[in-house]
Parts: C-alpha cells; sequence; structure tokens
C-alpha cells in the first residue's frame, strides 16, 4: 500500500488557522516534534491520523490526499523552460523539493508565469492598450482550464453522478436520442422539440424551467442533440452539486463560475453518454481508434475526443491526452490537458506542427512525431471538425481537432502502428510560436524571437529573413 504524506498541506492548515505545532499536537493528541515530522513529510499518515486531521480542520480526506505534484512539476519544467530565464534550470529534484516544501512559493510563482505569458500574448496581438490589470489576471477559459488541469481531467462524483442518471435513463447508442427524449418527459417532465433556424436563430438549445420546455435547433446533428440533452439532465438531475463544485474552486463568482458550472455541465454529459469503464476497456482494445470509439457510442470524433482526456481515474487510467481545437487563424477555441505539453497550454502557433495542415484535406487523420525545444517529445493527430451550419453564409466553419500525447504511448495508438517511433529523424522540432521559440535555422520562421539574436551576416543569405 502506498505511504501517505500530506506535510505542505498540513502546514497551510495550521498556518490559515494560526496555529502553532504544539497547538496541532494537543488537538491531534500527539507530540509536537511528531507534528513537525509529518510537516516534513518525514513521517506517512495512518488511515486513523489521516481521519483525525480532516475531522479537525473540517477538511475532507480526498482533499488533502489530492496529490497534484505531477501537474505542478511538469508546469515548473515549462516555466524554467521559458527563454527569457538565464543559466542553469534547477533539476528535478530541486524543483520537487520547492514542491514539497514551498507550495505557496510554487504557486504564486506560477500564477506570475501565467501573467507573464499572457501579457506577451496581448502585446503579439496588437499592444495592450490601457488593459494593465486584465493583463495579470486568467481568462475566464484559463482559470477554467487550470481547475480542469488541477483534478487531471477528472471529477469522480460527477462520473457518479452520470452512471446513477445513465441507470435511471437507460439509453442504446443507436437511439439516444429518442432515449433521452423519453427519459426526460417520464422522469423530469420535460419536453422536448426540435425548431426551426428560423424559430431558434443563432441559439443551438433553449430551455425553460418554468414551461419545462427543451428546445433544439435543426442546426444540430443528431449526435449533438443527445448531448445537449445529456447536458440539461445533469443540472436537472445534479445542478446543486455543480453549483457547489463551482464555488468550491473558490474563483471570480462573476466572470469565471457560471462558465465553469457550464464546462462541469458538459462533463456530465460526456461522462453520461460515454460511461467510464465501457469507454476505457473500448479505447484500449481498439488502439484508441477514434472513429469505432465514437460508433460504439453513438458520438461524435470530437466527443469522443474530449472523453478521451478525461480517462485518469485512480488505478484506471487511460493516456493521458491532451486537446486543442483551432480555428483557421490559429486560436484555440477549445483545450483540455493531461499532460506535461507546453504547446498545449499556449496554443498551436508553430507553422511546423501539421495541426494547419487538415485543413487541407477535411477529414483525414493526420500523424506526427513532434519535439520541443527542451526534448519532450509528443505524438499527435489533427482533424477537421464541423461546426453547425445555419444557412449557406456560414457553409465553412470548420476547425481543426488535435488529440496528442507523450511519445513513449505512442506504441499503443492505432495511428502511430506504420512509424518506427524508436527512429529520431522522425520526430520534427517544433516551438510555441516564432517569439518565443529559440530555434536556428528553422525554414519556417515568421518572426523575430524576442529574447535571442539570431546571427545576420550581409554578405549571406540564410532560408529566412530572419537568420543568415
Amino acid at each position: 500500500m502506498a505511504k501517505t504524506f500530506i506535510g505542505p498541506k498540513l502546514r497551510q492548515l495550521r498556518i490559515a488557522r494560526d496555529l502553532t505545532q504544539a497547538d496541532v499536537a494537543e488537538r491531534l493528541g500527539i507530540s509536537p516534534a511528531y507534528v513537525n515530522l509529518l510537516e516534513n513529510n518525514q513521517r506517512s499518515l495512518s488511515v486513523k491520523m489521516l481521519l483525525a486531521i480532516s475531522e479537525t480542520f473540517d477538511v475532507d480526506v480526498k482533499e488533502l490526499t489530492k496529490d497534484n505534484s505531477a501537474h505542478v512539476l511538469a508546469d515548473l519544467r515549462n516555466a524554467f523552460g521559458d527563454t527569457t530565464l538565464e543559466g542553469a534550470a534547477p533539476d528535478i529534484q530541486e524543483l520537487r523539493s520547492a514542491i514539497d516544501r514551498a507550495p505557496a512559493f510554487v504557486d504564486h510563482f506560477l500564477q506570475l508565469h501565467r501573467a507573464h505569458r499572457a501579457a506577451l500574448r496581448i502585446i503579439m496581438r496588437g499592444g495592450m492598450d490601457g488593459r494593465d490589470e486584465e493583463m495579470l489576471h486568467a481568462s475566464p477559459e484559463n482559470a477554467i482550464h487550470d481547475i480542469f488541469r488541477k483534478n487531471s481531467n477528472y471529477f469522480a462524483v460527477l462520473e457518479v453522478a452520470a452512471e446513477n442518471a445513465r441507470r435511471a435513463i437507460p439509453v442504446a447508442p443507436e437511439s439516444l436520442f429518442v432515449d433521452l427524449r423519453a427519459g426526460l418527459q417520464k422522469h423530469h417532465g420535460v419536453s422536448v422539440e426540435v425548431r426551426s433556424l428560423e424559430e431558434m436563430g443563432e441559439s443551438l438549445r433553449i430551455y425553460d424551467d418554468t414551461s419545462r420546455t427543451l428546445l433544439l435547433s435543426q442546426a444540430l446533428n443528431t449526435e449533438n442533440r443527445a448531448f445537449q440533452m445529456a447536458h440539461v439532465l445533469a443540472f436537472l438531475t445534479e445542478g446543486r452539486m455543480i453549483a457547489k463544485m463551482a464555488r468550491n474552486a473558490q474563483t471570480d463568482p462573476e466572470r469565471v463560475q457560471p462558465r465553469l458550472e457550464v464546462e462541469l455541465g458538459n462533463y456530465f454529459a460526456a461522462a453520461f453518454l460515454m460511461p467510464y469503464e465501457p469507454f476505457l476497456n473500448t479505447a484500449e482494445e481498439t488502439g484508441y481508434d477514434i472513429d469505432r470509439i465514437a460508433l460504439a457510442f453513438g458520438v461524435t470524433f470530437e466527443q469522443a475526443c474530449h472523453r478521451l482526456t478525461t480517462m485518469q481515474r485512480d488505478k484506471a487510467q487511460g493516456i493521458p491526452f491532451f486537446l486543442l481545437r483551432l480555428d483557421r487563424a490559429g486560436n484555440v477555441t477549445k483545450r483540455f490537458n493531461a499532460t506535461s505539453f507546453d504547446l498545449a497550454e499556449y496554443g498551436g502557433a508553430c507553422p511546423v506542427w501539421n495541426v494547419h495542415a487538415a485543413f487541407s484535406v477535411p477529414g483525414v487523420i493526420f500523424p506526427q512525431f513532434v519535439e520541443m525545444p527542451d526534448g519532450q517529445q509528443f505524438f499527435s493527430i489533427s482533424r477537421t471538425v464541423h461546426r453547425p451550419v445555419f444557412s449557406a453564409e456560414t457553409q465553412d466553419r470548420r476547425l481543426t481537432l488535435t488529440l496528442g500525447c507523450e511519445a513513449r504511448h505512442a506504441h499503443r495508438i492505432r495511428y502511430a502502428a506504420s512509424f518506427k517511433i524508436d527512429d529520431p529523424t522522425l520526430y520534427q522540432p517544433i516551438g510555441i510560436n516564432c517569439q518565443l521559440c529559440p530555434r536556428q535555422a528553422c525554414s519556417q520562421r515568421a518572426h523575430q524571437p524576442l529574447f535571442i539574436n539570431l546571427p545576420i551576416d550581409a554578405n549571406r543569405r540564410g532560408s529566412t529573413r530572419y537568420e543568415s
């Protein structure tokens, strides 16, 4: 059985309540010296002591034992790989020591680094326009992304709730819409109607709690109609729990909390349509063949990809994936990340990465092995997906969806089967974007890097105008 250490959390709880180690020792019935050992991770916790701490400080046991150190370590490595920092970066042991002994410092350092990156993005997109304060705060999208990532894109309570809801409303992949429609009417008195584009306008879903009526747009295909119905079911059955989860995230109640509730509802919907164990088993059996997975559960390619990023249940984990969805201009419109992939955090603006090539051949999957400047290697697949079409003016609303993981998992994925994974020439060197990329002699460079000087010689012309 794995040992449990919660030293930094215990220290934070004590300091937040203005207690000394002697005060904690008295409440727990142990010696101050033993409290000191616990806080410094020199003693593991027994179940009895864990329960005593939980009761004493009124903190949930799961919250005490939740371990985010792997994600925090990945974020620190990415931050110290920033080209604005000079000199040798701390090694892994130093970073782990900082996480264990100074978690508040690490958290604030990462917040500062995120603010720095946000400021750079705004500057590169056209200046600050007086938005000094805005630059220091994460956007709602980034805040929600961070909350999901801290939970490894997995919420056990929502999984259980979705499984219970599916038992109450049994559905089959080939008849999701019909089964959900009947279930909503029978168990919740909600009637579902599909309305014309003229009636719905730009809205895809409208739910009126007073009349208990759910209106869905004709623009939605069958799979997306089922997803929207499952989303409404989330709030009918677990609305209070979802609201509480959003409040407990301790984020901006006006800018972030409503959006977070929507995303948690989407999580429930995905878990309802694609139950955890059957979904993971199908993924493993098919070699993560996404089209076959989607067919097996009656969902879209994008819904299946999104669900794959949530397969992080303890002792029943799938491959840790990241997911990016981009438009033609390179804007990230959706992202989830269960990996250490820096590119998944800051966009897909590197032209060497083939995420944009998918637009040239819609519906075709583009596999690629890539390597970041710090040596991290990843495997990704990219394919176009479609948004609902409302009229002749909105015909081409394609986006590119990219799903990826660390290269060491690629042997489990069918799309990588034809590649020699151990061939170093297979990996394309990429970066976050040209302004932040330190690579030299890149024929795709579109901007001068901000923090390094590339060699320029009037007597020599390189492959780009930025380097001789």
